[in-house]
């Protein structure tokens, strides 16, 4: 089974690094690779947002923690990432971050704060916050990654992560953003057929749905709900997951990209549907399968000891590799690998242009095009590298790595992007107070309180920065009508 496994992924992993030799040809400029020219259609655009949103840290590390922690509870997360995370973060933000971000030639967030607060200081302080951030939530999908690929092909973990990074490194460098959102379209499509297969296969063994989640309602089978150890009530943290995982993508750049980069703004509505219904079907049938988990353990040695010894990102692997056939062993390790590769290539991208287009190119302003793609391609690697050094170090839960990167970037960025968008008033002390804010927040807290007030620290983190941004704009000097005119003027040229 497993020597099948690994030819099956062979052939998958060809298809995809022939697509980015295939894109590589087509990526002349830097709009090409960060943007792919904003040319990208509607299901494209849908797909590469979803496959970015949900990795195998959704899949590993919180359906394995979380379901586990506060079983059914978990659809929470499910309406919150579909509703407010997908649905919502579209309806809202796509149309506008499209039209604004053409207006000022902006194809970062970084650059984006700068050109709508003329602020320098936004640009360069977002470039490093951008790199260094991101760093935990890649180690963390390939850290969740490397534990599927050992359960259940029987590759060494450290063997599994050299393969995934060389990898990740590889397409990206060969195709960009081209590369990106075709793959993700094939991904995106191979992830849906293959979540419900997963689920409806899982649910059937415990007697179907309605049987699952009658047990799964009761309250011994929700241990979190009682009480979390940085000592508040369960539905505290549940609730500070939901706001990071939910409200968080309003903030993080690699999702927002995906708003600069569709073709025109009539395709918003259609890429919303589509990405709604994706991101429903991913989130159900990662949480939901994790809270079945508590159905299985009692008359399985080897998930009890996990357990146990509380290694709850093993828990998920140890359980497909337990309980399924081959036929659909392989149908969710694809699903998994495919929506880890999706949000790989994306953090990868978005890291490397932060330096190379935001910090490397406002330092040196007449930089040719091709030296700032040539170093996105090197800092693509950069990435990868340090991305490697801690998931070898097998850090203890993934699912603390990505709302410590979520908190941080989420924190920093949604305030101050949010108002940007629709709030002429806001101020350049405003935006840099509200950055500063969440930032210092997220770190303080992270460091204050540890890994157990994590979820708590991102949540309050997002939360705080939409109160300052207001109150320091409306006490500080307003921006220039010039530089609102231009952000807001509908006779600028959008194209």
């Amino acid at each position: 089974m497993s020597l099948a496994g690994i030819i099956i992924v062979a052939v998958y992993v060809l298809v995809m690094l022939g697509i980015g030799f295939w894109a590589m040809r087509k990526t002349k400029s830097v709009g090409d690779f960060f943007l792919g020219g904003r040319s990208i259609g509607p299901w494209m655009s849908a797909f590469a947002y979803g496959t970015s949103y949900f990795s195998a840290v959704l899949f590993i590390g919180y359906a394995g923690s979380l379901g586990w922690g506060f079983g059914i509870h978990t659809m929470w997360i499910v309406i919150g990432n579909s509703i407010i995370g997908s649905l919502l973060a579209w309806w809202i933000l796509g149309s506008r971050t499209r039209t604004m971000t053409a207006r000022l030639g902006s194809m970062t967030m970084p650059d984006f704060l700068a050109a709508r607060f003329d602020c320098r200081f936004l640009k360069i302080i977002s470039a490093l916050v951008i790199f260094i951030f991101l760093v935990p939530y890649s180690a963390s999908v390939y850290t969740g990654l490397s534990y599927l690929f050992e359960k259940t092909l029987g590759i060494p973990y450290g063997y599994a992560l050299g393969f995934l990074a060389a990898l990740t490194g590889v397409y990206l460098i060969m195709g960009g953003y081209f590369a990106l959102t075709i793959t993700d379209l094939i991904r995106g499509i191979v992830e849906l057929f293959g979540v419900v297969i997963m689920v409806i296969f899982l649910a059937s063994q415990v007697g179907g749905f309605n049987f699952a989640t009658h047990e799964l309602l009761k309250p011994e089978n929700a241990p979190a709900l009682q009480a979390t150890p940085a000592g508040f009530p369960g539905w505290v943290t549940l609730l500070a997951l939901v706001i990071v995982t939910s409200f968080g993508p309003w903030g993080l750049p690699q999702m927002v990209q995906k708003f600069y980069s569709i073709k025109s703004e009539a395709y918003i509505k259609s890429a919303m549907v589509m990405c709604t219904i994706f991101s429903l079907l991913m989130s159900f049938g990662a949480y939901y399968t994790g809270a079945l988990t508590h159905l299985f353990v009692a008359k399985d040695a080897s998930l009890m000891q996990i357990v146990s010894n509380k290694q709850l990102d093993q828990l998920i692997p140890a359980f497909i590799t337990n309980h399924t056939p081959p036929s659909i062993f392989i149908v969710i390790l694809i699903l998994v690998f495919s929506a880890s590769m999706s949000s790989l290539s994306s953090l990868v991208l978005v890291s490397s242009s932060a330096i190379a287009m935001d910090l490397y190119s406002d330092v040196k302003p007449k930089v040719s095009k091709q030296s700032v793609m040539t170093l996105m391609r090197v800092l693509c690697g950069v990435f990868v590298a340090a991305s490697l050094y801690i998931a070898l170090k097998k850090p203890a839960t993934i699912v603390n790595l990505m709302v410590i990167s979520w908190g941080v970037l989420a924190g920093s960025f949604a305030a101050p992007y949010v108002y940007g968008l629709f709030w002429k008033r806001t101020s350049k002390a405003g935006a840099v107070a509200g950055f500063i804010t969440g930032l210092v927040i997220a770190v303080g807290l992270y460091t204050i309180k540890g890994k157990d007030f994590v979820p708590i620290a991102g949540a309050v983190a997002i939360i705080i920065p939409f109160i300052v941004v207001p109150i320091v704009s409306m006490i500080t000097k307003p921006l220039s009508k010039e530089i609102v005119v231009r952000a807001f003027s509908d006779t600028v040229n959008q194209s």
